[in-house]
């Protein structure tokens, strides 16, 4: 019996599924599929890697931001007050160096010009010591405890206030006139016949006793009683002495500090180059 062509066309697509199923096709629809190769994902060279594969980035916590309620509030306004006092010494010491630059300045003018120490004590003088002889020659000064120091063209000797006066006062004390006779006669060994001014300073306290109306009254008793010990003590002539009374106004360090203003009440001796005249030596007493 023939086949109609559309059952032709059915027969031979059986014929062809049954061929492939028993001796194999590429596309058949009843072969069992092949389990594939594995799917890599690495990147070929060149071409960055997935954020999935790359590792993964540490992220650390911020620090803390320092809180003003940690802070200690008096600690702080110590420090402040430390700054201050710091900022107030500095200030000081700057105003005591320019102070000591400007007397510096001045001995050195008085040295150059004519003889400041015969023009206040009225006496004729002779010039017979340099500058190099007289700080040469203040090395031969002994006398313990006692300061001296060369300052321009003078010898200045700084004699503190406590070891001779009564606090706030002016009377000596009994080891004040020991220590007045040590210098005097040093003073006269070395430095013979010179002009000595006898200067008195104080620090910026307030004065202890009120019987004194300013430091330069004090000063200038000190002073005074400095110069009445050597014309009557000791072999200085009148001739070759004369008082100066500063007050406050020359401190030689800062008066910000207790140690600085104990320095600054003293007696300072200032051996001049200048020599009182034969004449007058033989004159005075």
């Amino acid at each position: 019996m023939p086949l109609h062509p559309t059952g032709q066309s059915w027969f031979a697509a059986l014929c062809c599924a049954v061929a492939c199923a028993v001796m194999g096709c590429s596309n058949g629809i009843f072969r069992r599929p092949t389990q594939g190769q594995p799917v890599s994902l690495t990147p070929p060279p060149g071409v960055a890697e997935p954020a999935a594969l790359l590792p993964p980035v540490a992220v650390t916590a911020p620090a803390a931001l320092p809180s003003y309620a940690d802070v200690d509030t008096r600690q702080v306004q110590t420090l402040l007050a430390a700054t201050r006092d710091e900022n107030q010494l500095l200030k000081d010491e700057i105003a005591a160096l320019r102070e000591q630059l400007a007397s510096t300045s001045g001995q050195l003018a008085i040295a150059r010009g004519p003889t400041a120490a015969a023009v206040q004590s009225g006496r004729p003088a002779t010039f017979t010591a340099g500058p190099a002889t007289m700080q040469a020659t203040m090395a031969e000064l002994a006398i313990p405890g006692v300061e001296a120091r060369y300052d321009g063209a003078v010898v200045r000797i700084e004699v503190p206030a406590e070891r001779l006066f009564e606090q706030g006062g002016a009377a000596l004390l009994p080891g004040g006139n020991a220590l007045l006779t040590q210098v005097a006669a040093e003073i006269d060994r070395v430095f013979p016949r010179h002009f000595v001014g006898i200067e008195g300073h104080v620090d910026t306290e307030p004065l202890a006793l009120a019987s004194w109306g300013s430091p330069h009254q004090l000063t200038a008793a000190r002073a005074a009683t400095v110069f009445d010990f050597f014309t009557s003590r000791t072999a200085l002539r009148q001739g070759q002495l004369f008082l100066v009374a500063h007050g406050a106004n020359h401190p030689v360090v800062s008066n910000a500090t207790a140690a600085g203003r104990q320095r600054n009440r003293r007696i300072e001796l200032v051996i001049y180059p200048e020599r009182i005249g034969a004449d007058d030596d033989a004159a005075s007493p």
